[in-house]
């Protein structure tokens, strides 16, 4: 039977065909047996040992009820000459075509996806039930918004935003008459009202931070030679705000200043909801840090996880055997996207699988680019092999013919292997921290996780897994005791008999009970407390609070079984709820440094700040909404370095042109 014909491929992809195995794509459980038991766990029917998926969007759930609960039609048989020509048509695809198929026995565990091109499925009639004058008033009404984009050249993927379905429901339920909004209106009146909703929702927030704790974020960036900005926002599991940007240029070197700029955020935000402070780990903000905390004693600064493991990829990289092959995998993938041919030739053997993930960071994209290219050998080979190539005339090229050279050259793979077998263990640990998700419960256990992964690659051999820990060690050198404190405290970490907790963990839980506990009786009560939380005592103890440990994300279980041990239950919600890297927001450049790029008088100042602290927040609350703020228990082995990643997210739009500033209404005027 085509996979292609069945709905649910939409939904899933194939793992392993040998064992039927198929994934979701939405919380990426495993299943044998097939596209049919997928169907329950997409439906939300539990059936035997199938676990129900919590992350399906609710229209794939009932469509997928929908298709369960309709009864099977019955057999018809085909007419005989339809019957010879599918059996051509088969024919002549097998013998002109069968090369393009993915082979689904190369290496790696990742199934392609469905081929849905090569078996098209027709497609629903739209607007089903709708009489023809209703569907020619849509289509109409689908024209003139398509005009009004390509007039106005308004991005496509502007349909993606949640504001876009939001505005024209609101613009239907209006009726007719409804006039919309002028130049003038928009620019003022809807501007100052749209900001008044955000600080009025900030405002809502800053009263939950005094209990769960917050986390300012500092993004800064250069651009190599004058010009130097940091973007400011501060963050909780709940949401990001966007608050100001900051011009530094001149001052990027200067800790004093810098430790004062991050002071005057941290008693805006107000000092008694911060928990701490990321910057990165360049040495005027660590400086700036230490300033920091030295005068407030309840903070913590922490240098940005993201930053920190991504230099580790960096020096990784340096070295000389690594170095090379990582130069030899770019070398495959920028042969094949530099030819459309050729890209649209390995897209076909690939099943649709990319080679190369160019949103995240540098070295990121090389070690992903690496691990993509290993597990496509097989097809990549085979394309390199097949008669289509081998006619066509881009393999009489040179540079084809050393890309198809290298492919069998197994010293390559052997280190490319190799490569791939040591990064991983690092690059789980960034997939975990990338974002704005509270992972504080989980960053000390992946580092020594990855340090045991490599020692275990290498046979526990000193001489060949040393070099990767003394890189590990001196990028985590800055290590935040919120780190080890938050490993202490989470329970699928402490109670874990396999999981070893070192002087370094206990050290860091002191510490950082020495600085949350603000009063003497505060101490008293952790010091009461403690013993209770180590012997998992009274409520700790019970069956729920058990399987919960790993059930449940480290903040809910204590929210969950920790009222017996309030102030501990305080301190450890605290310290569980902050993320660990600053670095996730893919914010436009040019907004900011376009705000000090010309010269503008007070008003025409004060009403661009206004728009970028608009489109900012809008945009931070569109992520938070499209993830639905679930937080989920996060399972190291588990981890797909495959899957997206919230720094792949789209980066904000870039701002209209400022001619919008012009003509200022009186009242907004002020002199320069």
């Amino acid at each position: 039977m085509v996979r292609g014909r069945d709905a649910c491929w939409e939904h899933c992809v194939l793992v392993d065909a040998t064992r039927q195995k198929v994934r979701c794509n939405y919380c990426h459980r495993e299943f044998s047996g097939g596209v049919y038991r997928m169907k329950f766990h997409l439906a939300q029917i539990k059936n035997k040992d199938i676990v129900p998926c919590a992350e399906v969007p609710d229209d794939v759930r009932n469509h997928i009820q929908s298709i369960l609960s309709t009864p099977k039609k019955q057999k018809t048989p085909k007419k005989p000459k339809l019957d010879k020509a599918v059996s051509n048509g088969q024919q002549n695809s097998s013998s002109g075509s069968s090369g393009f198929l993915p082979n689904h026995n190369s290496s790696g565990q990742h199934g392609s996806t469905c081929p849905s091109l090569l078996f098209p499925r027709p497609l629903p009639t739209e607007l089903e039930g709708v009489d023809d004058a209703q569907r020619k008033r849509h289509d109409d009404a689908d024209k003139k918004i398509a005009v009004f984009f390509f007039h106005n050249c308004i991005p496509f993927s502007a349909t993606k935003s949640m504001y876009y379905q939001e505005m024209m429901d609101a613009v239907v339920e209006c009726g007719l008459g409804y006039k919309a909004p002028s130049y003038e209106k928009l620019r003022c009146t809807l501007l100052e009202k749209v900001k008044a909703d955000i600080l009025d929702c900030y405002k809502k927030y800053r009263d939950e931070w005094k209990e769960t704790g917050c986390t300012i974020l500092c993004d800064s960036w250069s651009d190599g030679r004058t010009k130097s900005l940091i973007v400011f926002s501060v963050t909780c599991p709940k949401r990001t705000f966007f608050l100001k940007s900051v011009d530094v240029s001149g001052h990027e070197d200067d800790s004093t200043y810098l430790f004062e700029l991050l002071e005057s955020v941290v008693l805006e935000v107000g000092l008694e909801s911060v928990i701490q402070v990321i910057t990165d780990g360049a040495a005027s903000y660590v400086y700036a840090g230490r300033l920091l905390m030295a005068k407030y004693n309840s903070l913590f600064w922490s240098p940005c996880a993201s930053y920190c493991i991504d230099k580790m990829l960096e020096e990784m990289s340096k070295l000389e055997w690594l170095g090379v092959v990582l130069e030899e995998a770019k070398s495959i993938a920028h042969y094949i996207y530099s030819h459309a041919w050729t890209l649209s030739m390995m897209r076909k053997f690939t099943g649709g699988r990319e080679l190369i993930r160019p949103r995240i960071t540098r070295f990121v994209t090389n070690f992903l680019t690496l691990r993509s290219i290993v597990i496509q050998e097989d097809n990549l080979k085979h394309m390199f092999s097949h008669s289509e190539w081998l006619s066509s005339s881009y393999s009489r090229h040179p540079d084809a013919t050393t890309i198809r050279s290298l492919l069998y050259v197994e010293r390559f793979w052997k280190s490319a292997q190799e490569a791939v077998s040591i990064s991983e263990p690092v690059l789980k640990i960034l997939r975990i921290v990338d974002g704005d998700m509270p992972a504080m419960g989980y960053m000390y256990e992946g580092i020594e996780r990855a340090k045991l992964a490599i020692k275990a690659y290498y046979k526990g051999i000193e001489e060949k897994y040393k070099p990767m820990w003394d890189i590990i060690d001196r990028c985590m050198q800055l290590h935040s005791p919120l780190h080890a404190a938050a490993a202490f405290l989470n329970p699928s970490i402490f109670y874990n008999p396999n999981f070893k907790i070192d002087l370094r963990m206990r050290n860091g839980f002191q510490e950082a009970m020495m600085k949350l506990a603000a009063t003497d009786k505060d101490k008293i009560e952790i010091t009461k407390e403690h013993p209770r939380y180590i012997n998992a005592q009274g409520a700790l103890g019970t069956d729920f609070a058990i399987m919960g440990r790993t059930l449940n994300t480290p903040g809910d279980w204590w929210a969950s079984y920790g009222y017996e041990i309030p102030t501990l239950q305080r301190a450890a919600l605290r310290i569980l709820s902050q993320p660990c890297s600053s670095h996730w927001c893919r914010w436009n450049r040019n907004t900011f440094e376009s705000i000090n790029s010309k010269k503008r008088n007070k008003a025409e100042l004060e009403k661009y700040n206004e728009l970028v602290f608009v489109h900012c927040n809008l945009w931070l609350r569109a992520i938070c909404q499209s993830r639905d703020g679930k937080c989920k228990p996060i399972i190291y082995d588990e981890i797909d370095v495959c899957s997206e990643w919230p720094t792949e997210l789209e980066p904000s739009a870039s701002l209209p042109d400022d001619s919008w500033l012009d003509s200022l209404p009186l009242e907004s005027r002020c002199s320069p």
